[in-house]
C-alpha cells in the first residue's frame, strides 16, 4: 500500500511539472508579446512627433518606451488599467490589436492577454495537482512530507507557488510568472532526478513535533525569499546605468518597459524579504530549541546550523543597510540575490556534500 501511494505521488508530481511547463511557456509568450507591443509602439508613425524645436524628440522612440511603465498603476484593476491602455494606444498610434500596453497586461480592448490568463490558470492547476502528490507522499509515509531533501523539495516548491498565488490576490505580480515557475521547474526537476528516496522510518532525532514547526517555517521563509530574489533580479535589469541593466538593454529586453520601474520592484522585494526574514528568524529559534531537546545543546556549530545563521546575517544586513544606511538600488538588489543564493547553496550543497548532525538527505 505504501509503495502504491508513493508511486501515485510521483505520477502526480510529474504531472504537475508538465502543467507548470505549460504555464512557463504561457508566461514567456506574454513577455514576448509585451516586447512586441513596445517595438510596435516605437515603430508606429505617431510615435515620432516633431518637438517645439523641430527635432523629433518630444515623442521619440525612446520617449515612447520610457512612458510605457507609467500607463497604469500596478494592480489587478480593470477599468483604470484599460483606460490607461487605450490612452497609450492612442498616444503611440497603435491600434486595438497592439497587444499588451499596461503594467497588468490589459490591452486596448480592456482584456488580459490569453497567454497571461492561461499562465495563471495552468499555475493554479499545477498547484492543485502538486498538492495531491505531496499529500499522498505524506499519507504513504504516515508523517509530514518534509523529512528529507526530496520531500523538502516537493513541499518547498509547492509553498513557493502558493505564496506566489496568494500575493497575486493582493498585488499584481503576474509578470513574475516566468521567473517563479521557471525556478519551480528547475527545483522539481533536480529533486525528482537526484534527490528521490524511498520512504523509510524516521531516525529518533526527527521523531518530534519540532519537525513540523521548524521545517515548515523554514520552507515558508524560503518561499518568500524566492519571490524577493526574483524581483531583485528584475530590479537589476530595470536599473539604468547598472552593468546588468546595460546587458538587458543590449539584449533588447523590451518587455521590461511594460513592467514596474526599479524603485517599485525594490519596494515589493523588500516587503517580501522582510516577511521571509521573520520566518527565518523563527527557524533559527525553533532549531535551537529542537537541538536542545534532541542533542542536549542549543548550538553546536554544525555545518547546517552555521549556514542557516549566515543566511540570517545576510538578510539582517540587507534590511539594516536599506532601512538605516540608505542602501537602495543595485546594492540592495545584490544583497537580496546573494541572500537567496546562500539559501540555495544551503539546500543543494550543504545538505549533500557536508556531513553532520543535520545530514538527513537520505541520499
Amino acid at each position: 500500500m505504501t509503495q502504491t501511494l508513493d508511486q501515485l505521488s510521483i505520477i502526480l508530481i510529474y504531472s504537475a511539472m508538465a502543467v507548470y511547463a505549460l504555464a512557463f511557456i504561457a508566461f514567456a509568450l506574454d513577455l514576448a508579446r509585451r516586447s512586441a507591443t513596445v517595438k510596435k509602439a516605437v515603430e508606429a508613425p505617431g510615435a515620432e512627433v516633431a518637438g517645439a524645436d523641430g527635432v523629433e524628440g518630444a515623442a521619440s522612440a525612446t520617449g515612447v518606451e520610457e512612458r510605457m511603465p507609467a500607463v497604469a498603476a500596478v494592480g489587478a484593476g480593470g477599468s483604470s488599467s484599460a483606460r490607461g491602455a487605450t490612452a497609450t494606444a492612442a498616444a503611440t498610434g497603435v491600434g486595438d490589436d497592439s497587444g499588451l500596453v499596461s503594467l497588468d497586461g490589459i490591452d486596448a480592448a480592456g482584456k488580459r492577454s490569453i497567454a497571461l490568463r492561461l499562465g495563471v490558470s495552468f499555475t493554479v492547476l499545477g498547484f492543485v495537482i502538486q498538492i495531491g502528490g505531496v499529500v499522498l507522499r505524506g499519507i504513504a509515509a504516515l508523517r509530514v512530507p518534509w523529512a528529507n531533501m526530496y520531500e523538502f523539495s516537493i513541499t518547498g516548491t509547492l509553498l513557493i507557488v502558493a505564496v506566489f498565488l496568494v500575493v497575486l490576490l493582493r498585488e499584481d505580480l503576474r509578470f513574475l510568472g516566468t521567473f517563479v515557475i521557471g525556478l519551480v521547474l528547475v527545483l522539481l526537476g533536480v529533486s525528482t532526478v537526484n534527490y528521490y528516496v524511498s520512504i523509510v522510518p524516521l531516525p529518533p532525532s526527527l521523531q518530534s513535533a519540532w519537525l513540523v514547526i521548524h521545517v515548515l517555517v523554514a520552507i515558508l521563509g524560503t518561499a518568500f525569499f524566492a519571490l524577493g530574489g526574483a524581483l531583485s533580479v528584475l530590479q537589476l535589469l530595470q536599473t539604468r546605468g547598472d552593468s546588468v541593466g546595460r546587458i538587458a538593454t543590449a539584449l533588447r529586453m523590451r518587455f521590461l518597459k511594460t513592467l514596474p520601474d526599479s524603485e517599485s520592484l525594490e519596494r515589493t522585494a523588500y516587503r517580501l524579504n522582510i516577511v521571509g526574514f521573520v520566518f527565518w528568524t523563527f527557524t533559527l529559534i525553533a532549531g535551537a530549541i529542537w537541538a536542545e531537546r534532541a542533542w542536549g545543546r542549543y548550538w553546536g556549530w554544525d555545518t547546517k546550523e552555521v549556514w542557516t545563521f549566515i543566511i540570517w546575517v545576510i538578510y539582517a544586513g540587507y534590511i539594516h543597510a536599506r532601512a538605516t544606511r540608505g542602501w537602495r538600488g543595485s546594492r540592495s538588489a545584490w544583497l537580496a540575490i546573494v541572500g537567496f543564493a546562500a539559501v540555495l547553496f544551503n539546500f543543494g550543497v550543504v545538505n549533500v556534500f557536508f556531513k553532520g548532525l543535520h545530514a538527513y538527505s537520505g541520499l
